[in-house]
């Protein structure tokens, strides 16, 4: 997207203009009151965040039927999918152009992923354990550290407070596809409160062929999948202004794949998460949180009879944070120290001197939040000290408030991306002597928040630096090809959302018009199109709640030298929830209704018209 600023100030002004006379919308929109965490690693409204940030509701997800977390992040603005078949396949998340192993990921705020691959297990991660989501676009490294380049994905498990509440579901649908899930959460009053939530289900799907004709391995049988989880969370005031607690999310999956004709390869993953939390009222203005968390990413793969076919990649990363929230007049400092180790257990690594099996971080943080009037400044700084080195960020955000809902505001931030265990140490493969790769970005930005319309417009400009790709010859002589630094990319984007009510129809929808593009070759970045969109209406009639989305995706190249190209794609879906008693509803949903044939990945299945209903006891 190569135009100059005044075209794109241009642009931005057009296209805020048509959004209010026509009012086409994007759901998620924070609204000004809303309370959000991920930007900026404490409670604040909406209205306080200079951050481009996305909130999905428990709402959202129980109406939107859909099987998987990715299923809903596809439907967010600046977000694009691909998976490799069924739900319960590998699943990659690009955020603003961004590689997937440029997203952090966090469950309650402890960081999940694979230090060997780099990416989140989406597979794993349950669905019907979460209460909200939260998306912040664009670099997050001063306050998350390594790999926050393209932004940081939250999930939220639920809290309970009060009278004790149950809510409980079962659904059937297409492809075999069985869930059923409870959760029972609430709390007591008092000195001594306790808060308490816990929750556990499963989904089992008979699925469809992972991959098509022409893939290699292809076997034409159906890969299902199996997923069981249990979460739950307790604390307790101990006394005014000091709390203790622990929580847990612990999930199994079990999927097939295809590896050939006369084999049924299968995967079983294994993703959890443990930590104890207590925070301190220590002064009035001082507020201090502290956190020992661990998870954990097991995978075993079994793909042929042969001994060389299974393979076991282990992750536990255990992390201590101490922040601190300092109120000074309106302003707050933060003060963060955190302490990471990752330890890997794989069966392809050789052990080096124990270098290829554990890395620590030691990480300092410190921001500064200001408002004067109608004046919001951020400032932000870190550093990350491990095996490669002293890595120092640093972030500055600024909004201006119109009044009257209008809001400009801009920023600028530096992110990296620590190299992965198999970038390092891969036999054959990995490189020790590679570096982080670095991102510089900057940002501007609308949001429009009044009159029954909710509006955000947003230009990005991430330039990428020390990119890590499959390089050939490899600076290694031993080597024939390895991962190496030597690209150079462009994440360059608009981003234009909406939200508002028309003639009793809720309307939303965004369009993103991005070129993620690798400088060094010229080509754009495998599996992102250049345009994606998604609208979607709902309408309600008495207790009856009905709606249709569109989610929309312009052509793709699915390898890095653009020689294979992936068309694009349009989906209708289709739901319906009926309220027949104030505590039993019943959902139906319809995917795919046109019966789209599409890839997201080469000669991998995606699924054709589908079905989904289920009875819900219960209000999230």
């Amino acid at each position: 997207m190569n135009f100059p600023v005044t075209r794109q100030a241009a642009a931005v002004s057009l296209a805020l203009a048509v959004i209010s006379s026509s009012a086409f919308a994007q759901a998620s929109l924070p609204a000004a009151d809303t309370v959000v965490v991920t930007a900026t690693r404490t409670p604040q409204r909406a209205l306080d965040v200079v951050a481009d940030t996305v909130v999905i509701t428990a709402e959202e997800i129980a109406r939107s039927g859909a099987g998987s977390v990715a299923d809903v992040l596809q439907r967010q603005r600046s977000i694009e999918i691909t998976r490799n078949g069924p739900a319960g396949n590998a699943t990659s998340v690009f955020l603003r152009g961004a590689n997937a192993n440029q997203v952090v990921v966090l469950i309650d705020g402890v960081r999940i992923g694979s230090s060997t691959l780099g990416t989140a297990a989406w597979n794993a991660v349950p669905l019907a354990a979460i209460d909200r989501i939260e998306v912040v676009y664009g670099p997050l490294s001063t306050l998350y550290g390594a790999d926050a380049i393209g932004g940081v994905v939250q999930i939220f498990t639920r809290k309970g407070e009060g009278a004790p509440r149950a809510t409980a579901s079962v659904g059937i649908g297409s492809n075999g596809t069985r869930q059923a899930d409870a959760s029972i959460a609430g709390g007591t009053a008092g000195e001594h409160a306790v808060s308490y939530a816990f929750g556990a289900g499963y989904e089992d799907a008979d699925g469809f062929s992972a991959a098509r004709p022409g893939a290699y391995g292809y076997n034409p049988d159906k890969d299902g999948y199996r997923r069981r989880n249990a979460n739950g969370r307790v604390s307790m005031a101990i006394a005014p202004g000091h709390e203790i607690g622990g929580q847990f999310l612990v999930s199994r999956l079990y999927n097939q794949y295809d590896n050939g004709d006369n084999f049924d390869a299968y995967g079983d993953s294994d993703l959890n998460t443990y930590a104890l939390f207590m925070t301190n009222q220590i002064m009035p203005n001082w507020r201090s949180t502290m956190q020992l968390a661990r998870s954990e990413d097991k995978q075993f793969d079994l793909g042929g009879v042969e001994d060389w076919n299974t393979s076991q990649i282990d992750t536990k990363q255990d992390e201590f944070s101490w922040q601190n929230d300092i109120a000074i007049g309106q302003d707050t400092l933060q003060l963060l120290y955190a302490h990471r180790q990752e330890k890997v257990d794989a069966s392809a690594l050789v052990d080096n001197n124990g270098d290829d099996r554990k890395r620590i971080t030691n990480s300092f943080a410190a921001s500064y939040s200001a408002r004067r009037g109608n004046h919001l400044v951020d400032v932000s700084a870190r550093q990350d000290r491990s095996i490669y080195g002293h890595k120092n960020t640093g972030a500055a955000g600024y909004a201006y408030d119109f009044g009257n809902g209008l809001r400009a505001n801009a920023s600028v931030g530096t992110s990296f991306r620590a190299p992965t265990f198999n970038e390092l140490y891969y036999p054959g493969y990995g490189y020790p002597d590679n570096r982080p790769e670095k991102g510089r970005n900057r940002e501007v930005g609308l949001r429009y928040d009044g009159n029954g319309y909710q509006v955000d417009a947003t230009y990005f400009h991430n330039r990428l630096t020390d990119m890590l790709i499959t390089a050939t010859p490899c600076p290694d002589v031993r080597f024939a090809y390895c991962a190496y630094n030597v690209n150079k990319a462009l994440l360059e984007g608009f981003s234009l959302a909406a939200a508002t009510r028309f003639m009793g129809v809720d309307l939303r929808g965004s369009l993103d018009w991005q070129d993620p593009r690798d400088e060094t070759t010229g080509k754009q970045l495998a599996r992102r199109a250049k345009k994606h969109a998604s609208f979607g209406a709902d309408y309600t009639v008495g207790t009856l709640k009905t709606g249709a989305e569109l989610v929309l995706s312009g052509e793709r190249f699915d390898n890095a030298s653009n020689t294979t190209r992936l068309g694009g794609y349009g989906l209708l879906n289709l739901h319906s929830t009926w309220q027949f008693n104030p505590d039993w509803s019943l959902l139906l949903r319809v995917n795919n209704v046109a019966d789209k044939n599409y890839e997201t990945a080469r000669f991998y299945g995606t699924s054709g018209r589908t079905w989904f209903a289920a009875l819900r006891y219960g209000i999230r």
